[in-house]
């Protein structure tokens, strides 16, 4: 099982990949303002208890942390290391971050921290073999249990081969959505997923995006139907 918790909404572009966030979209419609980062109402959520004392998120279930912003954007420096705690205190859960601000993981980071938390899931996002290269050797470096890379949305071919000897272990790749969305060719999927079988890595085709290039043609997909349309083309490995 899984949920998601957003203890801070709202964030700021910083990259490519960020030109035509979802976050935004969702926002434009209720007139919000993404680019306003607050703490949220569901901030202390992992260690919220019922009327019987118990943890209203039973262990083991995995938790998609700060999906509306980056765990890591400057204005949630001062909520970090109460987010950190709670981390900590729920090591019956698994928490998976994935961030564009890899190279500010180490700003605030516990005392106790060592190599890692051993229920904690580190994802860098690149969307361009320029953000891959600027990112991926920073988490090459990085003290960590467990660290993935998120290729979405994949905007060019990436070439990911230097970075996949240092304790990757798994990619995730897609398109883009949304109505402004740009290509993504499955030919680069293809290529990311060769990539990985070659290391040795786990990857995943996690979504089409709205607009997919496959054998020279433009296919458009409906948002509904991109999850159901990766998992139907079977590249997926373990």
């Amino acid at each position: 099982m899984s949920v998601t918790w957003n203890p801070w909404h709202g964030c700021h572009k910083i990259s490519e990949g960020c030109r035509h966030c979802y976050v935004y979209r969702q926002d434009a419609r209720w007139d919000k303002t993404s680019s306003t980062v607050v703490r949220t109402a569901q901030f202390d959520m992992p260690v919220r208890r019922n009327r019987k004392g118990l943890y209203r998120i039973p262990s083991g279930e995995f938790v998609y942390t700060c999906f509306t912003s980056d765990f890591f954007v400057e204005e949630a420096d001062a909520w970090r290391p109460r987010a950190w705690e709670m981390i900590r205190q729920r090591s019956d859960l698994t928490f998976l971050i994935i961030t564009k601000r890899i190279d500010r993981f180490e700003t605030g980071l516990p005392e106790d921290w060592g190599d890692g938390y051993d229920n904690v899931i580190v994802c860098s996002t690149c969307e361009t073999q320029e953000r891959a290269d600027y990112r991926l050797p920073i988490l090459a470096g990085l003290p960590l249990k467990h660290r993935q890379i998120v290729c979405e949305p994949l905007l060019e071919a990436i070439d990911l081969t230097p970075y996949l000897t240092s304790g990757v272990e798994a990619v995730t790749a897609g398109g883009e959505s949304g109505e402004q969305a740009r290509p993504c060719n499955y030919d680069w999927i293809l290529s990311l997923q060769r990539q990985c079988v070659t290391a040795g890595i786990s990857f995943r085709f996690h979504q089409t995006g709205a607009r997919l290039i496959k054998d020279g043609r433009m296919f458009l997909i409906p948002r509904r139907l991109q999850h159901e349309q990766a998992r139907k083309a079977g590249i997926d490995t373990p």
